[in-house]
């Protein structure tokens, strides 16, 4: 297993997303229903955050609940809509006084749950000024989705003459995503083995490094983080050019 001392911490990525994939499958693996998964994975996701935070990562997006993921049966995204809420309650403390900077990133409407909106608020406000990791959880998210919603606010500043559409470049498309000062994504890691990116971040990964893991997310540990790290620092990045 990877520890603290196979990082070169002088080359941490700026920003790493995950896919934390496999909360099902874990609990059906041991007869249980799927949500037990789903509260497993709340240990492993914040003993992820103390590694992100003892290598000095500076930003960190999870993907928590996607667009798609609406489709699920009902009782599960009940579940997880009060679980995600009764987390958000739990460590929302914790992760103030960690000096992390908490943001949501998704569409912020109904079917959420408007209790839930609120605690999503209110951390965002609470830790706003924190100077340490910024944690982006990717809530009611999804990637088409977000480059739709930005190109619907461009076409209405055209409209109302507030914005030529000559003028119109990539920059201009990102500066109306959910998360304009959000540096593109360096790494995105998934667990469980799936090799797919699943509507994540399409726009700010679209030159990420890609490290695919085969355990289940319940089991994932800081050590997870430290591999996927390690194995980022062995590849050459040429974002479409040449070494040497």
């Amino acid at each position: 297993m990877t520890s603290l001392s196979d990082i070169d911490l002088s080359a941490i990525p700026t920003h790493v997303a995950i896919i934390m994939d496999g909360n099902g499958r874990w609990a059906k693996e041991r007869g249980e229903p799927r949500h037990v998964g789903h509260t497993a994975g709340e240990a492993a996701l914040f003993d992820v955050i103390e590694g992100a935070l003892a290598v000095g990562l500076p930003w960190m997006t999870i993907y928590a609940f996607s667009t798609e993921n609406w489709k699920r049966p009902l009782a599960e995204v009940k579940f997880i809509m009060n679980f995600n809420r009764d987390l958000l309650k739990r460590r929302g403390d914790e992760l103030h006084e960690r000096n992390v900077r908490v943001r949501f990133i998704g569409r912020r409407v109904f079917p959420i749950p408007r209790g839930l909106i609120a605690i999503m608020n209110d951390i965002e406000a609470r830790t706003r000024d924190n100077t340490g990791m910024t944690l982006q959880i990717a809530f009611n998210y999804g990637g088409r989705a977000e480059i739709v919603d930005a190109l619907q606010a461009i076409v209405a500043k055209v409209a109302n003459g507030e914005l030529d559409p000559s003028k119109v470049r990539e920059r201009t498309l990102k500066d109306h995503l959910y998360a304009p000062d959000a540096p593109d994504v360096d790494l995105l890691v998934r667990s469980s083995g799936e090799h797919r990116t699943s509507n994540f971040l399409i726009w700010q990964a679209a030159y990420a490094e890609l490290v695919f893991d085969d355990t289940l997310w319940p089991d994932w540990r800081r050590e997870h983080l430290w591999h996927a790290l390690s194995v980022f620092q062995q590849r050459s990045r040429r974002f479409g050019g040449l070494n040497g």
